[in-house]
């Protein structure tokens, strides 16, 4: 990673809080990357390259062109319009996104300053404002200074192309590629993705890991696999997965042994009305046990934390890392690593 951070471009990444090192193992991977700053939810980067190669980025929710400073007030810019104009410019010339569309997100979006940006926007760009906006603009005040920002591209990361819907309750695909990144497997591994669902890990993990001999997953709803099999196909990666309906309390045969085992444990909308929750994680467990090779691992992301900590407490496995995501106040799911 370079050490020079002069560069004229900043850059806000954003990610959910809880994947932080991850994030930052994965921007460590671009040399043109050099570091600034960082909280529980963002890093600041200098950027020495073209924004496109950021699309690349896995681990990442969103991407903005940023400049800052504290007297960046709305009434500031509306006196300084090129200062935003700037900014977009800059997006719009780099980006490989045909924004035709606009929207300018801040406190006060209907005063007469933000409304004579607005104006600017359009016609100095030609886009239309839209609530449902191709090119985000915002200004806030998230410390002692304010930021000047525009998202550069028009969808955000963690939004996958190969999704042909999303399903309730599924998972967020920079989570899944977090899960991934903390398996253990090589060229001549066997990868098992038990609930599959819409095969958000399995996608994810055949994009991480290609060269993997054998990639299996499995879900006991009908509605679940064959949404799977639109998305992986959409992917095109459809040729290097088995999808298979089976369901955890009644295995009727031997899958045998794996490197790797993700799983996505069911949990509020996604469990049956009147399923044992217990009874399910108990008999994933003991699959996972027999199914799980020597020094292989299990990674297990799930919003019932203490019953998964119970369950394995009694188990052959040991927790290595356990990985608090922060989606809101309310919901804290964890990503469990285990060990044999």
């Amino acid at each position: 990673m370079k050490k020079d951070s002069n560069c004229c471009d900043l850059i806000r990444v954003d990610f959910f809080r809880g994947l932080r090192s991850i994030v930052k193992k994965e921007l460590e991977n671009y040399q043109e990357v050099c570091i600034v700053r960082e909280t529980d939810e963002s890093f600041y980067i200098k950027y020495f390259s073209s924004y496109n190669r950021l699309r690349l980025l896995k681990s990442v929710l969103r991407v903005y062109l940023i400049s800052e400073d504290k007297n960046y007030t709305p009434k500031y810019v509306a006196r300084h319009k090129s200062l935003l104009g700037n900014i977009v410019e800059r997006v719009l010339s780099e980006s490989d996104d045909d924004f035709k569309t606009f929207k300018i997100v801040c406190a006060g979006s209907d005063s007469p300053e933000v409304r004579s940006i607005a104006d600017y926007v359009r016609e100095r760009f030609g886009l239309v404002e839209s609530d449902r906006a191709d090119l985000k603009l915002y200004m806030i005040k998230p410390s002692d200074v304010w930021q000047v920002g525009v998202e550069i591209t028009s969808r955000p990361l963690s939004l996958r192309n190969y999704k042909v819907m999303n399903m309730d309750g599924a998972m967020d695909p920079t989570v899944a590629y977090a899960v991934n990144s903390l398996v253990n497997i090589n060229s001549q591994g066997r990868y098992l993705n038990v609930f599959s669902g819409s095969g958000t890990l399995l996608i994810e993990a055949i994009m991480a890991f290609g060269s993997v001999a054998e990639f299996i997953g499995f879900d006991n709803n009908k509605k679940h696999l064959s949404l799977a099999i639109k998305n992986i196909k959409k992917a095109g990666l459809i040729k290097k997965v088995k999808l298979y309906e089976r369901d955890i309390l009644n295995m009727p045969y031997d899958p045998g042994k794996f490197d790797s085992i993700t799983a996505d444990m069911p949990f509020g909308m996604s469990v049956s009305k009147g399923e044992d929750l217990n009874l399910l994680y108990e008999r994933f467990i003991e699959f996972c046990q027999s199914s799980l090779k020597e020094k292989g691992t299990l990674v297990a992301y799930t919003n019932q934390v203490a019953l998964f900590e119970a369950v394995v407490s009694k188990s052959e496995f040991r927790v290595t890392k356990k990985i608090e995501i922060r989606y809101h106040a309310y919901l804290k799911p964890c990503i469990f690593v285990c060990k044999l």
